[in-house]
């Protein structure tokens, strides 16, 4: 019991830490996201001992008042907190760490039927945006944020901001100093080649299409000239007489007659 007290004030406390517009205790008993949180701690603790029916029913009566359904079996740690809430969903098998905060909107689901873990694993100091969707027995790595809207089935790693369908990193922040650097700053090898390629093919259509167009004009306009060194003169004189002398062997025997005689009577 003494457990769930602490948590439940460390609760209280994020709320005041996260929300400025929280500004005293009474407005804060009102959040729907406490209400749900309290009501699941009192859930999983008999989900914990194996209690029959009980925790599905707080669960399902704390979805009707709060509009945030959380099943009695989600492991979720201190100082955790849903801002607004409505439409929040958390799976069964999903693992919240301390100092967590979700916004309205946001699934934590599963990808199929499979039995074991299948919803995502949230460890400290993470942040997910409105409307996003982490899907699958997933890491999001301690002080990771996500995007509102975002679609996320691949882990993300730790102080990096994760946005997009599919949710893709786009930047990293040091918890030392909090500086934020975005990914197109890092060094990025294969995004380096891609470039390199895509450049090197748009290089040769040019230089393709050039070349066939010259090669037209040069077919319509250009008169074909020729080398007149002894070398190529003679090369010129050979082809001449072996075109010559297949000529004649293809004549037939009567043929070669006629024209023998027609060279004597010249």
């Amino acid at each position: 019991m003494t457990q769930l007290f602490r948590l439940i004030r460390a609760d209280v406390a994020a709320i005041f830490r996260n929300d400025p517009a929280a500004t005293n205790l009474a407005e804060v008993l009102l959040y729907p996201g406490l209400h749900a949180i309290l009501m699941h701690r009192v859930a999983h603790a008999l989900w914990k001992k194996r209690v029959p029916f009980v925790p599905r029913f707080i669960s399902q009566w704390s979805r009707f008042v709060t509009g945030i359904e959380i099943h009695p079996g989600a492991r979720i740690g201190a100082g955790f907190f849903i801002d607004h809430g409505m439409g929040t969903v958390i799976g069964e098998t999903a693992e919240i760490g301390d100092r967590v905060m979700l916004y309205q909107g946001v699934t934590l689901g599963g990808t199929g039927k499979q039995s074991g873990k299948r919803h995502p694993t949230l460890e400290d100091d993470v942040i997910v945006g409105v409307g996003a969707s982490i899907l699958g027995a997933i890491t999001i790595a301690q002080g990771a944020r996500i995007g509102g809207g975002a679609v996320v089935v691949k882990d993300v790693p730790p102080y990096s901001t994760a946005i997009g369908i599919p949710a893709r990193v786009v930047a990293t922040r040091d918890p030392v100093t909090g500086i934020t650097r975005r990914v197109e700053e890092l060094p990025d090898p294969e995004g380096d080649m891609l470039r390199q390629l895509r450049d090197r093919l748009l290089e040769l259509e040019t230089r393709i299409d050039y070349l066939e167009a010259h090669a037209i004009d040069g077919h319509q306009h250009v008169p074909h000239t020729f080398d007149d060194s002894p070398f190529h003169t003679a090369v010129w004189q050979q082809l001449d007489e072996s075109t010559t002398d297949q000529h004649i062997q293809s004549l037939t025997e009567e043929q070669r007659r006629d024209k023998s005689y027609d060279d004597s009577a010249l």
